[in-house]
């Protein structure tokens, strides 16, 4: 049996807010601090899983969307903060 299809909703949200709004304001940041970041802000959210992404689609309506979207912001700011203050990740300015 293939359970590969199974995955969860946020992990998609979270790596396309990172890549679309952190990465182009963070440029100092290296891969290993962004991958902590959305490990983070994902062990903050709750698990929502799910098999294909266009069921979630269907499933969704406009407030609970915008809902999960505030979510996400803030947990990956919120992993921003945190993350950033580990001494491996300062940046020497």
């Amino acid at each position: 049996m293939d359970f590969t299809s199974i995955h969860n909703y946020y992990e998609h949200l979270v790596i396309d807010y990172i890549q679309t709004k952190v990465i182009p304001e963070t440029e100092h940041r290296d891969e290993e601090f962004l991958l902590d970041v959305a490990c983070y802000a994902l062990s903050k959210l709750p698990a929502r899983y799910m098999r294909h992404e266009i069921d979630m689609a269907f499933y969704l309506d406009s407030k609970e969307r915008d809902k999960i979207s505030h979510e996400v912001e803030k947990s990956i700011k919120d992993a921003l903060k945190y993350i950033g203050k580990n001494n491996r990740y300062k940046i020497n300015e």
